[in-house]
């Protein structure tokens, strides 16, 4: 298999197109979210994240091995290697130490004005931590589109919304933190930005190495798969652990449950 110029075209369209998507949303609901709101998407980009690797990467991957053992291991490997990444490099850069994933900051309630400094923040070293944590984390990204881009389109297409899904109540969550954390709208949405490049370059970076070492692709998507389950398992669903209520826990699962159900209506829509 060799890349070509429309899988970059497609590549750079789904990592530019997903990342204006996901910050114009963000900036849209942040500043008018409630916190009961945050889970229900949350439980959305679980079902998106486990409904890509289970019913197309995977399947993907293992189509085109003839080593699954060696694959399995890459899983569990890449699983491992994101857990110690996210204790040397995400979990003090990502997440307001006071802020729970999928919870509005304190103090940051309907009387408070964003973009204000209010008593007792850290004036900004909160956000720059979260923005370099979610720059790592885009590159990340980009290599993930990217490769599920040269090794099929469908799946690629697949893999980016499933993308998008998750990075949306992501990009919500930091977006409150930054205001929370005193910086103004428009400075937030400038940093935000910013951090979208990082799943261009990543991208980028991914097309130009990948084109050499088509061989590897199984291994990649299986560390991309394990990147993906990651996120779902350690980052999201203990989130929505924390709502214990029988209403909450129904419509956890109704939107677990729905992410899924996309994610196999565009795969079924999608397969040739």
């Amino acid at each position: 298999m060799t890349a070509d110029m429309p899988a970059l075209a497609s590549i750079l369209v789904a990592c530019v197109g997903g990342s204006l998507l996901s910050l114009a949303i963000a900036a849209g609901v942040a500043l008018r979210v409630r916190a009961s709101w945050i889970p229900t998407l949350v439980s959305f980009a679980v079902g998106a994240l486990l409904g890509a690797v289970f019913l197309d990467i995977l399947p993907e991957v293992f189509e085109r091995t003839k080593n699954p053992s060696r694959i399995t291991a890459f899983i569990l490997g890449g699983i491992l290697a994101f857990f110690m990444l996210e204790k040397l490099l995400i979990w003090r850069h990502h997440h307001h130490p006071d802020v729970q994933d999928g919870e509005i900051p304190p103090h940051h309630g309907d009387h408070d004005e964003p973009g204000h400094d209010h008593g007792g923040h850290d004036h900004g070293r909160t956000g720059y931590m979260i923005i370099a944590g979610d720059s790592f984390h885009n590159v990340t990204d980009g290599v993930i589109i990217a490769s599920a881009f040269l090794a099929d389109q469908r799946l690629g297409v697949v893999t980016a919304l499933a993308i998008i899904a998750h990075e949306i109540p992501q990009e919500i969550g930091d977006f409150l933190i930054l205001l929370h954390s005193g910086f103004g709208k428009r400075k937030a949405l400038l940093l935000n930005a910013m951090t979208g490049v990082a799943t261009v370059l990543g991208a980028v970076i991914a097309y130009f190495a990948l084109r050499h070492v088509s061989a590897w692709i199984p291994e990649i998507l299986a560390v991309s798969a394990a990147s993906m389950i990651y996120i779902a398992v350690a980052d999201l669903i203990p989130g929505l652990h924390k709502r214990t209520a029988l209403a909450d826990s129904a419509i956890q699962g109704l939107f677990i449950a729905l992410g899924i159900g996309i994610i196999w209506i565009i795969h079924a829509s999608l397969e040739v």
